[in-house]
């Protein structure tokens, strides 16, 4: 009898010790299966093309971000199909967190100083209580510096000042394709004849991979408070902004290459004074270089 007790006792307390076994892994796969974890890569770089994307450099990333529009491809061969011409901004971007960055830069376009700050509030992920979307605000100020004072002593500091906030709003639907949205409001504080202080515009884009180093992009800018080409830049009729590019990653580089008819490559010149027509021939060959480096440690 006593044999007998002590094969059962052990045969209950081996069945014991696998049935919890398999409850522990079971709770353990559920929660692996439930476990957070954000989507990466959304874009390449920084900008979609013209305009910011949802990225933010990581903690103590610094990039050094090379912009250069030439001139219009309809201008003839006389100036090389606008090779001849050319705008150029020269940026610095630094991540002061993950989700936080700051960045300055100049262009020539009407020789302008920009600043920015952008804040990543939601990441998209998967698992429980993951968000669906990328969100990421940025806010803008640009200062223009050209004409001079001595050329315009009319225009003071504040009246050369201009500022962009944006909502940027992403989703990488699948591993190849990510789209954003982007509701944006410029300000100029001082503006001419019938051009408008304040623009409303909605900015829409994004990337199809096409192999493990190369995407094509799109992006265009749509303005709701202005009707067609009621807004004229310094006598001229604007557009609304359109882009399409291909982004090149090479390691710690990214080479964009696009197509626009834009020559502002920052918020208030691409919006606000975006004077060619697209489809007519005004379009600008352009390109942005960025090289990012590690120069603190997270």
């Amino acid at each position: 009898m006593m044999k007998r007790y002590i094969i059962f006792l052990i045969s209950s307390i081996v069945y014991s010790v696998s049935h919890a076994q398999d409850d522990l892994l079971a709770e353990l796969e559920k929660e692996t299966s439930q476990e957070k974890e954000f989507t990466d890569f959304t874009f390449k770089g920084t900008r979609l093309i013209n305009g910011h994307s949802v990225k933010t450099l990581h903690q103590g990333e610094m990039e050094f971000l090379i912009s250069h529009r030439f001139g219009a491809i309809n201008s003839g061969a006389y100036e090389l199909f606008g090779l001849d011409n050319s705008f150029i901004r020269f940026g610095l971007d630094y991540g002061i967190t993950d989700q936080f960055s700051i960045g300055l830069g100049r262009s020539s376009y009407d020789k302008t100083y920009d600043g920015f700050m952008k804040y990543k509030i939601l990441r998209q992920g998967t698992g429980e209580g993951s968000m669906p979307v990328t969100l990421t605000l940025l806010a803008d100020a640009a200062y223009k510096s050209s004409p001079d004072k001595a050329s315009a002593p009319e225009l003071t500091g504040k009246n050369r000042m201009a500022y962009t906030f944006a909502a940027m709003v992403a989703r990488k639907i699948t591993p190849a394709l990510s789209v954003q949205v982007s509701p944006t409001f410029v300000h100029r504080n001082m503006v001419y004849g019938p051009q408008k202080n304040d623009v409303w515009a909605v900015g829409a884009g994004g990337r199809m991979k096409v192999s493990k180093s190369v995407t094509v992009n799109s992006e265009y800018f749509l303005r709701l408070n202005i009707n067609g080409q009621a807004w004229e830049y310094e006598g001229t009729p604007t557009y609304n902004a359109l882009a399409l590019g291909v982004d090149i990653e090479t390691g710690g580089h990214v080479f964009q290459l696009h197509l626009t008819n834009t020559r502002g490559m920052f918020e208030r010149a691409i919006i606000g004074e975006t004077t060619g027509n697209f489809f007519k021939g005004d379009i600008h060959i352009g390109f942005n270089i960025t090289r990012t480096f590690q120069v603190a440690n997270r």
